[in-house]
């Protein structure tokens, strides 16, 4: 018997997962991947003996990557190593209020108590009512297509049902958040965590407060070689058992033959394939790669989720205060960007966080130095004038952070590179630069999001932070395991 043969567009996290997947079930898998590196948007930067890394700062859910050393039937400690982060976080305010977040929710209850004076429950059943919304959903929303009728013909569906009226889908975080939480540092720290899919939480449903289960319940890790290692860990894994990669080949177009996949074009080249797995943003997809083909304008033109500014900083100095991973400067003020389209827009955030990500290994930075992550939420690009913006951001970013630490940090920066939303789109070809694709903001995000298969080309399936269940890496290695679950449904 031949085996399938299959075609991924993309060697970012979820393309690399997809290929892992159906390699280990018998695919002959050929990668197409456009730069000359692996990991899309999870990659690196290095400058003047400084390593920074460019993606996500921190990793949750390591279940989904081991699993896919199980699948492949090999053992992940010559891979991959990671551990389990004590503090996720360290918050500072401008009012001289600093806390520690915990990942044990006791210790972080008991910190709360004694720097806010806000009592150990309140943090317990706030931490609880995440939980509760994980049990109730997860299995449904992150695990399974939600365009498959057989997903809403279950057990879980009908549990889940009865639960809404605790899920908080009629009301935003920031209410939802308010009205339990009440103190102003702490409505604001769980209202971050919208910004983790590229939200906003004066206007994404309650239900997204699910996502500090992630990090206090199920745990924040770090891989102890870089964020990076994630990416290098899982195309070496691949590579081991038989996925090709084609690095710098792009494709141009999806080869659809009687509403059939049938293959990829690289050039002049027509290569045949039984299967196609698109991880390329679904915008380009259809707009790139299926440019002859009717592409779904309504799914397509879906408001898209913030971006993001980020310097990366390597410091002549260490900071042992700040001595943990993640630091958030939070700050109460209004920043407007002006969107330039057909109808003025403002974007306007009252709240503003600026994320330091520290060295965390030996090599990330020369002795005695450190490298820092710093970014910003900003909205995805809409011609926005980006080096106004960057100047302004950077003098106010650099302040902030000199006023808390009593320290001007401004002669310290010894080297610097810059990423902004337009070079997140010519980079990793996201929609103007949006990071996790379509927005949330809407309580019914989750169902207008792109499938993981196409409804009009047989043989065509798609991962990624475009497409159900939406963007970061859990998300994306599930995108994944939902869309190859669905080809071996499709083709036995």
């Amino acid at each position: 018997m031949n085996k399938m043969k299959t075609a991924i567009i993309g060697a970012g996290i979820a393309g690399i997962a997809a290929s892992i997947r159906l390699a280990a079930k018998g695919h002959e898998v050929t990668v197409f991947e456009a730069n000359a590196y692996p990991g899309g948007k999870l990659s690196e930067i290095r400058m003047q003996g400084f390593r920074f890394d460019a993606g996500p700062s921190l990793f949750t859910m390591p279940q989904y990557v081991e699993e896919l050393f199980e699948l492949a039937g090999q053992p992940i400690e010559p891979y991959f190593e990671y551990g389990r982060l004590d503090v996720v976080c360290k918050y500072f305010w401008e009012d001289g209020v600093q806390l520690n977040a915990h990942a044990d929710v006791w210790k972080f209850a008991r910190e709360v108590e004694e720097k806010l004076g806000v009592k150990e429950k309140v943090i317990i059943r706030t931490f609880a009512d995440s939980r509760y919304k994980y049990a109730a959903t997860a299995s449904t929303f992150l695990h399974k297509s939600l365009h498959k009728r057989k997903t809403w013909l279950t057990r879980d569906v009908l549990k889940a049902i009865f639960k809404i009226p605790r899920l908080d889908i009629f009301r935003t975080m920031h209410s939802a958040n308010t009205k339990r939480l009440k103190e102003a540092h702490l409505v604001q720290l769980f209202n971050r965590y919208a910004t983790y899919n590229g939200s906003s939480p004066y206007k994404a449903p309650g239900l997204l407060n699910i996502i500090p289960h992630f990090e206090h319940g199920i745990g924040a890790f770090y891989p102890k070689a870089g964020m990076i290692s994630i990416t290098e860990s899982l195309f070496q894994l691949a590579k081991d058992i038989g996925v090709r990669f084609q690095m710098e080949t792009p494709v141009d177009e999806i080869v659809v033959s009687e509403k059939n996949a049938v293959g990829v074009k690289t050039g002049e080249w027509q290569h045949n394939f039984d299967v196609i797995v698109s991880n390329m943003d679904m915008f380009y997809t259809y707009k790139k790669l299926l440019h002859t083909h009717k592409a779904p304008e309504k799914t397509l033109n879906q408001t898209k989720s913030t971006s993001a500014l980020i310097f990366y900083w390597g410091l002549r100095t260490e900071f042992p205060e700040l001595d943990v991973h993640n630091i958030f400067f939070s700050e109460n003020y209004e920043t407007e960007f002006e969107y330039l389209t057909d109808k003025k827009q403002v974007y306007t955030d009252p709240t503003v966080y600026i994320n330091i990500t520290q060295k965390y290994k030996p090599d990330d930075a020369p002795e005695g130095n450190e490298n820092w992550f710093t970014m910003i939420n900003v909205p995805h690009n809409v011609g926005q004038d980006w080096d106004d913006i960057i100047v302004q951001a950077r003098e106010n970013i650099i302040a902030k952070i000199s006023r808390i630490l009593n320290r001007d940090i401004r002669p310290l920066i010894a080297c610097e590179q810059i990423l902004d939303p337009r070079l997140i789109e010519s980079r990793t070809s996201s929609h103007l630069g949006a990071l996790y694709g379509t927005s949330s903001d809407n309580r019914m995000a989750a169902f207008l999001r792109h499938p993981n298969f196409s409804k009009t080309i047989k043989g065509l399936y798609f991962v990624g932070g475009s497409v159900h269940p939406g963007g970061g890496i859990p998300l994306c290695l599930l995108s994944a395991k939902i869309a190859t679950e669905l080809i071996a449904e499709d083709y036995g």
